[in-house]
């Protein structure tokens, strides 16, 4: 089915609700623990994305299928939001946000080596090349020369959230074919019961002591680019397939440095930039062979 206006629409609304996460998580981690943060935003979407689903009639999932949603729970949704939400306690939004974009090429690795089919192509292989070169642009030196230092620290753990990110991308392969809000929502559950506890046990008086501005990029972070962001994904995967939606792999970094420029008055330097257009460049090489298919 050819995307229409809509479609289009959705897409940049999708762009725009992931993008500026890293701008909420920004603002939600200068006064809110990453753990309280991370368990705000996935039992608010696990609640929303529960009462979507009752509206439609659909009902939770099975309960044999709960050990695979909370594998996918650690892996898409636990682990790599702790990882950005502490990292983003020690660098900028946009950094973030390009930091991420490497996600789409790590799956690719990741597919060669574990999914049937999936092999590495010259182009794939050169964006996948290109990609990596961005990052260490990216990163600099600095990282080699300073391992244990806080910056590199927060860095390397963004990156650990992108491949997270990919390897729940394969995994999620393997999940018995079932509504996507229905499964959305099982998999917030499981998340949920992975990270409130450690919130309750770590942070129990946080959210009290948590400023007015954090506590709104929290429930934004849950209401936006968690519930919505997922319910708009799902929607674009059953009218425009996987291939259209990838296209906010080349947006949401684009919005992530435009947030935090614009908003939170950051500054990137000329390796960001120059990063951030090698990286989309491989991104872009990487994807020339399945466009044509």
């Amino acid at each position: 089915m050819r995307p229409g206006p809509l479609e289009w629409a959705l897409l940049v609304a999708l762009s725009l609700m992931w993008g500026t996460a890293f701008g909420f998580t920004r603002v939600a981690v200068e006064t809110l623990p990453p753990t309280t943060v991370v368990a705000s935003r996935v039992l608010i979407a696990a609640l929303l994305l529960t009462l979507v689903a009752r509206a439609l009639g659909l009902r939770l999932p099975d309960r044999s299928l709960w050990s695979r949603l909370a594998l996918l729970a650690a892996a898409g949704n636990a682990l790599p939001f702790f990882l950005i939400a502490w990292g983003q306690q020690r660098i900028d939004s946009g950094l973030a946000g390009i930091l991420m974009a490497v996600m789409p090429l790590a799956t690719l690795g990741l597919a060669h080596a574990f999914v049937p089919g999936e092999r590495l192509t010259g182009a794939k292989l050169t964006g996948f090349g290109l990609g990596l070169a961005g990052v260490a642009v990216l990163v600099g030196p600095a990282v080699l020369r300073d391992l244990g230092g806080a910056e590199s620290t927060a860095q390397l753990a963004v990156l650990g959230g992108a491949l997270s990110y990919a390897i729940n991308a394969i995994l999620s392969r393997r999940l018995p074919v079932m509504h996507p809000i229905v499964s959305s929502a099982g998999v917030m559950w499981m998340a949920t019961l992975i990270m409130l506890p450690i919130a309750l046990l770590r942070d129990r008086a946080a959210l009290a002591d948590g400023a007015l501005d954090s506590l709104l990029a929290t429930l934004a972070l849950g209401l936006i680019a968690t519930a919505a962001g997922t319910v708009t994904y799902f929607r674009l995967i059953v009218s425009s397939g996987p291939t259209f939606v990838s296209g906010t792999n080349y947006l949401i970094p684009l919005v992530a440095v435009g947030v935090g420029v614009l908003l939170l008055g950051e500054q990137p330097g000329w390796r960001a930039v120059v990063a951030l257009a090698m990286i989309l460049g491989g991104l872009g090489l990487s994807q020339l062979g399945r466009t044509r298919q």
